[in-house]
């Protein structure tokens, strides 16, 4: 009874529906990590071979070719400038991965929607767990990378699932709404690649959010990215506390998206079976 009553409320629409088909999206994204792999030699191992060589060829690059520096008071900490540009290539791979595969998950999923029962709207849950499991082979890679540098391990990496969590509600209602009008706009899969590769440079990823000038610094901050990449930062390699004020905001507004696109998807989908 208690758990019909959860499942009515439309602003729990998004966690309640992703518990009721916890079991299959759990197969879901199993097959879907296992079938990336299938065929080849190195099977899982890719997983784990492709961020270490992104690591060392970032090593390479920024701090033998360009001796990139972050900030006189990070240097100081003895956290070398690939450490830190991982850490924002991690978070915004996942973003990228997710909202670029959004667009074509129902289009690549036909069958689901003509001859199948199925609950489709699980379809980016899906794509973003396969997209989780690749960033925690990321995160591994990362942490094995500052244990060698001798860099310094600080408790708030604990915090980091409470960073991440209304940046993965966000990603996930932008991935429903995607998935939803790539059905009827197929354009809108080159457009959102563009996008993202905008938003990569539009945040600070490759350098600091200090580093921009003033005047266009609220521009900077209105990108998605922008904030759980500068708390991702701050709780795995400077030791801080993340801004609980900004995890708050950030968290608000990533629920009305999230609850957003779960609605426009559910809204829009009888018409999915005309368009395929």
């Amino acid at each position: 009874m208690a758990d019909r009553f959860w499942r009515r409320l439309p602003f729990l629409a998004p966690v309640t529906n992703a518990w009721t088909h916890r079991q299959l999206i759990r197969r879901f994204v199993r097959r879907e990590i296992v079938g990336r792999y299938r065929g080849s030699i190195g099977g899982l191992s890719w997983s784990l071979v492709q961020p270490m060589a992104m690591l060392v060829i970032y090593t390479f690059v920024f701090s033998v070719v360009f001796k990139a520096r972050w900030a006189a008071q990070n240097e100081v900490a003895g956290v070398s400038f690939a450490v830190v540009l991982f850490v924002g290539l991690i978070v915004q791979g996942l973003f990228a991965e997710c909202i670029g595969r959004a667009p074509g998950l129902i289009v690549s999923h036909a069958t689901f929607v003509k001859k199948v029962v199925f609950p489709i709207e699980i379809l980016p849950v899906v794509a973003m767990g396969s997209a989780l499991f690749h960033s925690f082979v990321s995160f591994i890679v990362l942490f094995l990378a500052m244990l060698l540098a001798g860099n310094p391990f600080h408790w708030t990496i604990l915090l980091m699932p409470v960073v991440l969590a209304p940046f993965l509600l966000l990603t996930l209602g932008l991935s429903w709404f995607l998935a939803a009008l790539g059905v009827f706009l197929r354009d809108i899969g080159q457009m959102i690649g563009l996008l993202v590769t905008a938003l990569l440079f539009l945040s600070p990823v490759f350098y600091p959010l200090s580093a921009i000038p003033e005047s266009y610094r609220a521009i900077v901050l209105l990108n998605p990215l922008t904030f759980p990449v500068e708390q991702a930062r701050d709780v795995l390699i400077w030791g801080k506390m993340p801004s609980w004020s900004g995890l708050a905001v950030y968290s608000a507004v990533s629920w009305i998206v999230a609850v957003g696109g779960f609605a426009w998807f559910q809204r829009i989908r009888k018409g999915f079976a005309d368009v395929l």
